[in-house]
C-alpha cells in the first residue's frame, strides 16, 4: 500500500496535475485560435464575397487630387501702427463639376434658386448680357486678332469661341458671325437646358453662365474648383446644406475687413484673379481661386501680402466630401505692410475736401497730396471717394460723370497755373538769365512782340487795369506777376524750362507704387504729339504754367518738396516697411531713393522761398495761416481750362524755416487757388497738432505693431 505521505508519491501527483493543466491550457489556446481564425475567414468572406461589389463601387467613386490652398493675407497698417486692413473668417461656395455627375443641371438649378431667394450674387463672366435682350458685353466675345510668329495678323478663338468650336456650333472661319441670342441658344442646347428652337429664358441664361464657368475650369484653364460665390452668410449655408447638393462645397476662408472708411484709393481692394492675368499668377504658384489685389497697395504689394500658397493631397468620396488629406506644402501667411500714410491726417484731408465740395454751388472733383521731404506720402486724398467696406464696383464703374474710382491725386492731370512760376524762377536764376536783385517792370501788357495783334497781359491788368511796377524775383512770386515770368521764361528758353521740369519730376512718373499718370511738360515735342503748332511765343504761356503743362497733384507736391529741401528730388513712395506675419521682425525697410539733384544757389533759393513766405503773410492768406504754430510758404494758381471754367491749384510747405511737409491741392472748377488756402491750413493744423501721432496709448501686455 502506498504511503500518501511518501515524498515520492507527492511529487508524482504534483507532476500529473501540472500536465493536466498544461493540456487544458493548450486545448483552450487551440480552440481560441481556431475561433479567431474562423471569425477572420467569416469577415473576409463577408468583405470579399458578400459586400465586395459595394466596396469596389465606393472605392471607384473616391478621387484623389492635388489642391493648392491660398495663404492668409498680410495686414496693412499706417505709419503709427494703426491697422487699416485685416482679415476675418468668411465662407465661399465652390463647385466641383466631377462630383455632380448626371445631376449637374438639376443641382445648379436648385443652387441658383437659393441664391435668388437669399440675394446672393454668383460669379459668371459670360460675355453676354445678364438680362434680355441678349447682347454681347465684349467687342470680340468669340475671337480676337493676334500676330503670329511671322508677324501676320490672324484670328484666334477666345475660350468662348473655343467652346463654340468644341461643340461644333461654328467652324473657325465663322466664329464672329453669331449674334448673342443665337450663341446663347446654341449654348443652352449643348448644355442640355433646351431643345432646338426653344426660347432662352432668364433661368437658362443664368445656368448657361455657370456651366460656361465650369467648362473653362475643367477643360481650358487649370482644372481648379469654381468659386461660385464669396462671403455667403449662415442662412444661405443652412439652406444649401439641407438640399445635400453633390459637388457644392462650403469652404472656410478669409476676407478683408477694413479698420477705416478713408484712403480707399490708396488701399485698393481685392478680388478674384483677372482672367487676363491668370497665366502670370499661375506661374507664381497661385491657386486658380486665389484672392489677389486688384487696385492700390493691395495690388502694388501683392506678392509680399499674399505669402506662400500651400499644397495638399485630398481624397473625396462620391458626394464630393473630403474624406482625407495630407499637406505637401504648408501655406505661409503674408507679411504685414506698414505704410507712410497717417490715417488721422488722411481722414482730416478727406473730410475737408468733402466739406469744401458741399459748400460750392457746382462742386468739382478735387485732389490733395502731402509728402515729406524724402518722398514719403503722408496723405493722398481724392474726392469723390467711396467706402471699401460697402463698395459696389459695378455701380462705381458706371458713374462716368464723377468717376469715383479714379485717384485724382495720382491719375488726374492739371495745368499748374502760377504754381509753376517758382520753377521758372529757379531755371532763370540758375542759368544766369536773371539775378535776385534785377527788377522787371510790369506795365500790365507785355510788349515783347510788338507786331502781334493780341499781346499777353498780366492778371492784375485784366482784373483791375492795374500794374505791379518794378518787381524783383521775390516780389514777382508774391505778386504772381505774369509780365516778370514772361520775360524770365523767354530769356531761359523752352529747352531749359523742360530740363528743370524733368529734374523736379514734372511730367515724369513719381515712382509711387500705385497707379499714376505721367502727365505732360509743354514744349515743341508735346505740341507735335497733340498735332498742334509751336511758336517761340508759346514759351511765355509755359513759363506761367499754362499751355500743355499737365501735372498730377502728387507731382506738384513732390516738386515743392524738392524745391524747399534745397534741390534733392526723391522718389515718391507709400511703403515704410514690411513686418513678418507675427510682427516679430522687420523683413524689409524702404530706403529713400534720390532720383536727381538740382544745384540751386543758396541766395537764389532764399529769394524764391521768401516770395512764397511773403504771400502767406499777405492779408488774403494770413487769415488762414496766422493761427498755426508754424510759418508757411505758399503759392496759388489758377488754370483756365474752358471759356468759363478754371481749376484752382494751391501749393504750400511748412515750417518755413525748417520744411517738413509739402502740400498740393487741386479743385476742378475751383476758380482761384486762394479758395483752397483754408483746406491747406486745416491739413497743416492737423499735422502739427499733438493728435497727429498715435491717438491712443497702448496698455500693458499688448503686442505693439
Amino acid at each position: 500500500m502506498n504511503n500518501p505521505f511518501d515524498p515520492m508519491h507527492i511529487q508524482e501527483e504534483k507532476a500529473e496535475r501540472e500536465a493536466r493543466r498544461l493540456k487544458l491550457r493548450s486545448n483552450l489556446l487551440i480552440t481560441l485560435f481556431c475561433g479567431v481564425l474562423a471569425g477572420f475567414f467569416v469577415v473576409l468572406y463577408q468583405t470579399q464575397m458578400v459586400d465586395g461589389a459595394a466596396y469596389l463601387s465606393s472605392t471607384n467613386n473616391h478621387s484623389t487630387q492635388t489642391e493648392q490652398v491660398d495663404s492668409v493675407r498680410g495686414e496693412i497698417l499706417d505709419r503709427y501702427g494703426r491697422v487699416l486692413v485685416t482679415n476675418e473668417v468668411s465662407y465661399n461656395v465652390t463647385l466641383d463639376d466631377a462630383a455632380m455627375g448626371g445631376q449637374r443641371n438639376d443641382i445648379l438649378a436648385q443652387l441658383l434658386d437659393v441664391c435668388r431667394e437669399e440675394g446672393v450674387a454668383w460669379t459668371s463672366d459670360l460675355f453676354i448680357s445678364e438680362t434680355a435682350p441678349w447682347v454681347y458685353t465684349s467687342d470680340t466675345p468669340l475671337a480676337y486678332q493676334q500676330k503670329n510668329d511671322g508677324g501676320e495678323l490672324v484670328t484666334r478663338p477666345t475660350y468662348l469661341g473655343q467652346l463654340a468650336e468644341d461643340c461644333k456650333w461654328v467652324d473657325s472661319a465663322e466664329t464672329a458671325q453669331l449674334t448673342a441670342g443665337e450663341l446663347l441658344e446654341k449654348m443652352c442646347v449643348t448644355f442640355g437646358l433646351l431643345e432646338e428652337g426653344e426660347a432662352v429664358t432668364q433661368r437658362e441664361r443664368d445656368l448657361a453662365g455657370v456651366l460656361y464657368e465650369l467648362y473653362l475650369r475643367r477643360y481650358k484653364i487649370d482644372n481648379s474648383e469654381y468659386v461660385f460665390a464669396r462671403g455667403v452668410d449662415i442662412t444661405f449655408i443652412s439652406k444649401v446644406k439641407e438640399l445635400s447638393l453633390s459637388g457644392v462645397c462650403i469652404d472656410t476662408t478669409t476676407t478683408r475687413r477694413y479698420g477705416t472708411s478713408y484712403a480707399a484709393h490708396v488701399l485698393g481692394f481685392t478680388g478674384a484673379i483677372p482672367r487676363e492675368s491668370a497665366e502670370r499668377y499661375r506661374e507664381l504658384g497661385y491657386p486658380g481661386n486665389a484672392t489677389v489685389g486688384r487696385d492700390g497697395v493691395e495690388l502694388a504689394f501683392e506678392e509680399d501680402l499674399h505669402g506662400v500658397s500651400g499644397t495638399r493631397l485630398i481624397e473625396k468620396d462620391g458626394e464630393g466630401n473630403i474624406v482625407g488629406q495630407e499637406w505637401r506644402i504648408i501655406p505661409e501667411p503674408g507679411d504685414n505692410a506698414v505704410l507712410t500714410l497717417d490715417i488721422a491726417l488722411q481722414a482730416t484731408t478727406e473730410d475737408l475736401l468733402a466739406q469744401y465740395a458741399a459748400s460750392q454751388e457746382e462742386p468739382g472733383p478735387m485732389a490733395a497730396a502731402v509728402v515729406d521731404m524724402t518722398g514719403g506720402v503722408l496723405t493722398l486724398a481724392s474726392y469723390p471717394t467711396y467706402d471699401l467696406a460697402s463698395m459696389n464696383y459695378v455701380e462705381l464703374m458706371n458713374d462716368t460723370e464723377n468717376r469715383p474710382l479714379m485717384n485724382r491725386a495720382t491719375q488726374g492731370v492739371y495745368a499748374p497755373g502760377s504754381t509753376f512760376k517758382m520753377l521758372t524762377a529757379v531755371a532763370a536764376l540758375s542759368e544766369g538769365e536773371i539775378t535776385t536783385s534785377e527788377r522787371i517792370e510790369c506795365t500790365g501788357i507785355y510788349r515783347h512782340y510788338s507786331d502781334v495783334n493780341s499781346q499777353p497781359h498780366c492778371w492784375i491788368w485784366d482784373s483791375v487795369r492795374g500794374v505791379h511796377g518794378r518787381d524783383n524775383v521775390t516780389q514777382a512770386i508774391t505778386d504772381s506777376c505774369n509780365i516778370f515770368f514772361y520775360e524770365a521764361g523767354l530769356r531761359t528758353g523752352i529747352a531749359n524750362l523742360r530740363k528743370y521740369a524733368a529734374k523736379f519730376g514734372l511730367g515724369e512718373y513719381t515712382g509711387i507704387e500705385i497707379a499714376e499718370s505721367r502727365g505732360w511738360m509743354a514744349g515743341p515735342e508735346t505740341s507735335e504729339h497733340f498735332n498742334q503748332p509751336w511758336y517761340d511765343g508759346n514759351t511765355m504761356s509755359v513759363s506761367i504754367g499754362q499751355e500743355n503743362n499737365q501735372f498730377t497733384p502728387l507731382q506738384l507736391a513732390n516738386y515743392v518738396a524738392t524745391l524747399v529741401n534745397g534741390g534733392n528730388h526723391y522718389k515718391a513712395h507709400l511703403l515704410k516697411e514690411f513686418k513678418s506675419s507675427d510682427y516679430s521682425q522687420v523683413t524689409q525697410t524702404y530706403e529713400p531713393q534720390l532720383l536727381d539733384t538740382i544745384d540751386i544757389d543758396e541766395d537764389a533759393l532764399e529769394a524764391v522761398l521768401q516770395g512764397m513766405y511773403n504771400l502767406s503773410e499777405t492779408a488774403s492768406m494770413a487769415r488762414y495761416f496766422s493761427a498755426l504754430p508754424v510759418k508757411v510758404g505758399c503759392k496759388t494758381g489758377t488754370a483756365q481750362v474752358a471759356t468759363k471754367t478754371a481749376n484752382a491749384v494751391f501749393v504750400c510747405y511748412a515750417p518755413y524755416d525748417n520744411p517738413q511737409v509739402a502740400l498740393c491741392l487741386v479743385a476742378e472748377q475751383g476758380a482761384s487757388g486762394g479758395n483752397l488756402a483754408e483746406i491747406a491750413a486745416g491739413i497743416l493744423a492737423q499735422y502739427f497738432s499733438t493728435d497727429s501721432s498715435l491717438s491712443t496709448v497702448q496698455g500693458e501686455n499688448v503686442l505693439l505693431h
